[in-house]
């Protein structure tokens, strides 16, 4: 009978002690994903590259259509990185 007992007190306290460490993993996940995320290397947000390559732009004698596709590749390019 004591060994029922204490067998089931165990099998308790392993059940908390389990069940407790995994709310601790899932705070401590909340907290390393919560937030903004890490930036990528050289990488830019949409607006900071849109003045960039505005600024690179700027002046060309180029017609709308190609000063947009550059544009376009220049933005994609900041974005990612490169």
């Amino acid at each position: 009978m004591i060994r029922l007992i204490s067998g089931i007190a165990l099998a308790g306290m392993m059940t908390l002690t389990v069940a407790g460490t995994v709310q601790a993993q899932e705070r401590t996940f909340r907290r390393i994903t919560a937030g903004p995320s890490a930036p990528l290397g050289k990488s830019m947000t949409q607006s900071q590259a849109r003045r960039l390559c505005q600024m690179e732009m700027r002046g060309t004698r180029e017609s709308r259509s190609s000063i947009r596709q550059k544009m376009a590749i220049c933005m994609r390019k900041r974005m990612e990185g490169m």
